[in-house]
C-alpha cells in the first residue's frame, strides 16, 4: 500500500540526517552489545531474555499471541524461539484455561532462575553501554522522544504496550 501525500517530501537537513544516521547505528550496535552479553554470560539471546522479563511482569504467564504483539514480533518468529526455550526447560505452553483455544506460556521455576541471574549482566551492560554515556538530561531527553514516537506508533496497536503509566 503506498501512501498518498498531498506535499512534496520534507527531505532531512544535514544535522537531522547525522541524527538519525546516530541512531540506526547506535541502537543496532547497542542490541547487538546486549545480545552479545547475554549469550556469553548465560547463553541466551536478548529476545529470549526479553521474553522471560515479560512473561515475568505478567504474573508467570501470557497468551502466545499476546507475547507476540508485546515482543513486536511475528508469532510464528516468537512460536520458534518458544519451542527452544521449552526444550531447555524455561518455559512451557498448554492451552489456555479460559477458552482451549488459545496458547498460554509460563515461565518456569528454571526460567524464573536464569532471569534471576541474567539480570544484573542486562542491566549491567544497559548502563554500561547508554545510561552511563549520556547525561541525566540527555537520557531524559531520549526518553521524552522515544515516548513521542512510541505514543505516534502504538496508536493502531494498543496491544503492543509495554511501558507503566507515568
Amino acid at each position: 500500500m503506498e501512501l498518498v501525500k498531498a506535499e512534496p517530501t520534507r527531505w532531512l537537513d544535514a544535522g537531522q540526517q547525522r541524527s538519525w544516521r546516530a541512531l540506526v547505528m547506535g541502537t543496532t550496535l547497542l542490541f547487538d552489545r546486549l545480545d552479545d552479553d547475554l549469550r556469553e554470560a548465560h547463553d541466551i539471546s536478548l529476545v529470549e531474555y526479553e521474553i522471560l522479563v515479560r512473561l515475568s511482569e505478567r504474573d508467570g504467564q501470557m497468551r502466545m499471541a499476546a507475547l507476540a504483539d508485546a515482543l513486536a514480533h511475528s508469532r510464528s518468529r516468537v512460536t520458534h524461539t518458544v519451542t527452544r526455550m521449552e526444550k531447555a526447560g524455561l518455559v512451557q505452553r498448554s492451552s489456555s484455561p479460559d477458552d482451549g483455544r488459545g496458547i498460554v506460556c509460563t515461565l518456569t521455576d528454571k526460567g524464573h532462575d536464569l532471569l534471576t541471574r541474567a539480570a544484573p549482566t542486562h542491566v549491567d551492560s544497559v548502563r554500561a553501554h547508554l545510561v552511563d554515556l549520556a547525561s541525566d538530561d540527555d537520557f531524559a531527553a531520549l526518553g521524552r522522544v522515544m515516548d513521542a514516537v512510541s505514543d505516534h506508533l502504538i496508536s493502531a496497536h494498543p496491544e503492543m504496550e509495554i511501558r507503566t503509566r507515568r
